[in-house]
């Protein structure tokens, strides 16, 4: 796993050309990097036209994405959230402006007992982000997935930071505020996070009853840089979780983890069509994925 290869995926229906269009307009450094397909020779789960957009990636404030449609299966709900540390008042009054356009505030923008300027929106496209000023350090990461476990899973937040960091390299948890009396249940986490690879995890304990829980929707993807350290991030964090296809699993906590390899993109954004589909058909058959047997689908070796 290299520096920054922890990837958010986004899922859509079929608006992941639109969100990655509208991302990369309203943040800094917004890019466009990579689009590829669904096969042409065969049909797909989702139901999408043979050959149509599959995935879209982008960078947004040096946070890469990706953007994937996938049917109506999934929605995304605030139980996966962003943290977008902005140096000031006037930017976060920008950036939540835009994102709570034709979308929902959930809290509202203002000054905070942490901030001097926060806002909690989800975007027209459902996705959840919590705007907020200052707090970052020269060298952290301006955007920081938060993970919000409630229901079920209400508690637990701090194993899974605790698990998180000892899966990945160098990995330290850095803050632990817990709730107090009076505020919520003693002792479970209010904000935790984690340190990793130039990377942050956020998570937090939440005692209300929200209706929604961790999906698939948004899933974080783990860059591997090759078979070993794929076979490993795949055991670690499948763990009494379930294994599903195509290179997805589920820890124990439910959220959705995509264990994929660093260049996977060069097979799935080739401008060989041939060879490209024979590596999309390759990794539709399997669960855990194989690196050498997608490169010789590829090289149409197999």
């Amino acid at each position: 796993m290299t520096s920054r290869s922890l990837v958010p995926c986004l899922w859509f229906d079929d608006q992941a050309e639109l969100a990655a269009e509208f991302y990369t307009r309203i943040f800094p450094d917004g890019r466009i990097t990579a689009m590829s397909h669904y096969s042409e020779s065969t049909d797909n789960p989702s139901g999408k036209p043979r050959g149509s957009v599959l995935t879209v990636e982008f960078d947004v404030a040096g946070q890469r994405f990706t953007a994937l449609n996938g049917g109506p299966h999934f929605v995304v709900n605030p139980s996966i959230s962003f943290f977008v540390r902005v140096d000031s008042p006037s930017e976060a009054d920008r950036l939540f402006s835009a994102l709570a356009e034709n979308g929902k505030v959930l809290m509202a923008l203002d000054k905070y007992p942490w901030s001097e300027r926060y806002g909690w929106v989800q975007d027209r496209f459902g996705v959840s982000w919590q705007v907020i000023t200052g707090q970052r350090s020269a060298d952290a990461p301006i955007i920081v997935p938060c993970l919000m476990f409630s229901g079920a899973v209400h508690g637990q937040a701090e194993a899974a930071l605790r698990k998180y960091a000892a899966i990945f390299p160098q990995g330290r948890v850095i803050a632990t505020e817990r709730y107090s009396a009076g505020e919520g249940p003693e002792g479970t986490i209010k904000h935790g996070r984690i340190a990793f690879g130039g990377q942050e995890l956020i998570a937090m304990d939440s005692h209300f009853e929200h209706g929604f829980t961790f999906n698939e929707a948004i899933s974080l993807q783990v860059m591997c840089d090759g078979q070993e350290e794929l076979d490993r991030y795949w055991s670690d964090l499948s763990k009494d979780g379930n294994q599903g296809p195509c290179g997805w699993l589920k820890d124990r906590f439910g959220i959705s983890w995509q264990v994929v390899p660093s260049h996977i993109a060069e097979w799935m954004t080739s401008k060989d069509a041939a060879a490209r589909d024979r590596a999309f058909d390759a990794v539709m058959r399997m669960k855990k994925l194989d690196i050498a047997t997608i490169q010789a689908a590829f090289d149409g070796t197999n």
